[in-house]
């Protein structure tokens, strides 16, 4: 089930058709037509989902047999999942790293946190009267997972799936804070940091030292740094393992919230919110 579940994490990021991660990868069906259609990366799909249970490590051969691939289709598929780090070799048999686990890990993740955080989302909009999200790191970006929305407080229209640049949202900040030093590093170096207002932080190095506070205090306040007159505070959501996977943020009009308040008031409530979720997400 999980590797069904991984596939159909990278066929998405793919933009392959919805039919194709739901159904076996078929080769000789209609899609393999289409100019869209990337015979490669499905080759190296059907490849990677002959590993199971009953087959956890594979020879080329073995592979060979089960995909119906030739020998060395087969080889040059797995020798690409190797150099990603997605298989290891002894030099005869093949079997998954847990790195493939990466692949699907915010899409199961997701799937999950907008059902478990929806009554607490719930309960802390009713508290606040105000908008309540949760969204989740794909790439340089955040997706929102789920919302509770009260009134619009920004020109732009933000829904299930919306997507917007990591480093100039509180969500995203909090998320990029947890990342492991290395990863946080290369983001930090790669991610896209556009000027959204003029109150956007002006340098990658400002970017850092506010990142690192983030971290530090464990939450993020974001004031017009996105949209003129919009404020937002966000925390993070962990897993059982004490990894952030998403994050959980309010959202405000200046002209209705002081940021003395967002702090006093709203702070501990999103946090306590926060806290709920990261335990009902255990549970799970």
């Amino acid at each position: 089930m999980i590797f069904n579940l991984i596939c159909v994490r990278i066929a998405y990021r793919c933009t392959l058709y919805e039919q194709s991660y739901r159904e076996p990868i078929n080769l000789s069906n209609d899609q393999a037509s289409s100019s869209d259609y990337v015979q490669s990366l499905a080759r190296g799909l059907l490849v990677l989902r002959t590993f199971s249970a009953e087959h956890p490590a594979l020879t080329l051969a073995e592979a060979s047999r089960l995909t119906g691939l030739t020998r060395a289709t087969v080889r040059r598929s797995l020798h690409t999942l190797q150099k990603l780090g997605y298989v290891i070799t002894d030099g005869k048999q093949f079997e998954l790293t847990p790195r493939v686990l990466d692949i699907g890990y915010a899409y199961l993740a997701s799937a999950q946190i907008g059902e478990v955080a929806e009554p607490f989302m719930e309960a802390l909009s009713d508290q606040l009267n105000e908008s309540v999200s949760v969204a989740v790191l794909d790439e340089f970006e955040i997706v929102y997972v789920a919302r509770v929305p009260t009134k619009r407080i920004m020109r732009i229209g933000l829904a299930l799936g919306s997507r917007l640049p990591a480093l100039v949202t509180s969500m995203g900040r909090m998320i990029v804070a947890d990342l492991p030093p290395v990863e946080q590093s290369k983001f930090l170096k790669s991610a896209p940091f556009p000027k959204m207002t003029e109150k956007t932080l002006n340098t990658k190095a400002e970017l850092a030292k506010e990142i690192a506070l983030i971290k530090q205090q464990g939450w993020a306040l974001l004031d017009q740094e996105l949209e003129d007159g919009v404020r937002s505070i966000a925390a993070p959501i962990r897993d059982k393992h004490g990894r952030t996977i998403a994050a959980i943020n309010i959202g405000t009009q200046t002209g209705r919230t002081k940021m003395s308040q967002l702090k006093d008031d709203y702070l501990p409530r999103l946090l306590q919110t926060a806290n709920q979720i990261t335990s009902a997400m255990a549970k799970r």
